[in-house]
């Protein structure tokens, strides 16, 4: 038991360096964290139709804006909540509810555009953000981790997403057209839907979110923009 107990003690500088360090490390995190949603939030706008309230994501510098065909639905013009409260009005640029993408563009100055990293670069366990609006609480953020990949996720109405990305970052209704952000801020999706557990009357299950890869939401909002043109 002494010899036990002063082994403990000699180890005792090296545990206490030990201890600083990953105090250290926890505080780096945290303050990473905090500079990725002070980065991303200001992008991320509230969208209103007449049937509700969404999310959207600044995607350049002309005032477009992408975000879920489902948020936009039939509507053809919207009110659009900057992060800072100003409002703007939007109209529809375009639609494609076969990917759930829709673009809209705001009058006057946009703020500057969120940046798209490359949704084929993930892996399972990559960290992530949803910033949104759910609920119409503005730039609320849920943390969790990239769950799956290429997922395939039925929305309803005879459409089918493909290569959808799995997330625990939960996804509250309202997050839809939000941002998928990873550690440095760049958008990796965005949130689409929740999966609905039938055993609690398809509510929610919690932690399982999914989110249509930047890949895509590239893709299809530049055709529609260019169609637009």
């Amino acid at each position: 038991m002494l010899l036990s107990v002063a082994v403990l003690g000699g180890c005792g500088g090296e545990d206490d360096s030990s201890a600083i360090a990953d105090s250290s490390s926890a505080t780096d995190l945290q303050t990473q964290f905090v500079r990725v949603v002070e980065r991303v939030s200001p992008q991320v706008v509230q969208i209103q139709t007449e049937r509700g309230l969404g999310s959207g994501i600044v995607y350049d510098k002309r005032g477009d804006i992408v975000t879920n065909a489902h948020v936009t639905a039939d509507a053809r013009r919207f009110l659009v909540t900057l992060a800072h409260g100003d409002r703007r009005v939007g109209t529809l640029v375009g639609s494609d509810p076969s990917n759930d993408i829709a673009v809209i563009r705001v009058s006057g100055d946009a703020p500057e555009p969120a940046v798209f990293g490359d949704s084929s670069t993930l892996e399972s366990g990559d960290i992530v953000f949803a910033i949104g609006n759910p609920l119409g609480l503005q730039s609320s953020v849920t943390q969790g981790i990239v769950s799956s990949l290429n997922r395939r996720v039925s929305e309803g109405d005879g459409i089918t997403l493909a290569n959808v990305i799995q997330t625990s970052a939960q996804i509250n209704p309202g997050n839809s057209g939000g941002a998928l952000v990873d550690l440095d801020g760049r958008v990796r999706g965005i949130p689409t839907l929740a999966a609905l557990d039938p055993e609690l009357g398809d509510s929610a299950a919690p932690g399982i979110g999914f989110a249509i890869g930047s890949d895509t939401v590239q893709r299809v909002a530049d055709g529609l923009i260019a169609a637009e043109t």
